[in-house]
């Protein structure tokens, strides 16, 4: 997709995912890396804040948009019903016979006499 600068940013979600992410992330560290320099690790944290806001700045302009939870639950219940009702009209409906091939009997057999003797 083409930049476009009229296509809006979600910036309260990219900073809440990014504080999210943090928070997590300096649990990780502090339990399992106490032994070394959190200054630096916690450096790091908050250094990464500015890029992801910068690479979600851009996806946003070039049109990705993320769907939400809400709009997974949506549509996994809406494809639900329509399933349901497309499995219920199909139901109804026989099946149709399936062509005839030399299992079901109904294809050409070979001539035994044309068949290989032994």
């Amino acid at each position: 997709m083409a930049w476009d600068a009229n296509r809006p940013v979600p910036w309260l979600r990219l900073v809440r995912e990014w504080f999210i992410y943090v928070a997590i992330m300096a649990a990780v560290f502090v339990v399992f890396f106490r032994d070394q320099g959190l200054l630096g690790i916690l450096a790091g944290l908050l250094v990464s804040g500015p890029l992801y806001l910068a690479i979600g700045y851009a996806m946003a302009k070039l049109g990705y948009q993320r769907r939400s939870v809400n709009d997974r639950r949506n549509s996994a219940a809406t494809s639900t019903t329509d399933t349901s009702r497309a499995a219920t009209d199909t139901v109804d409906a026989p099946r149709p016979r399936p062509a005839p091939t030399k299992r079901t009997g109904g294809g050409t057999r070979p001539n035994r006499s044309t068949r290989r003797k032994r």
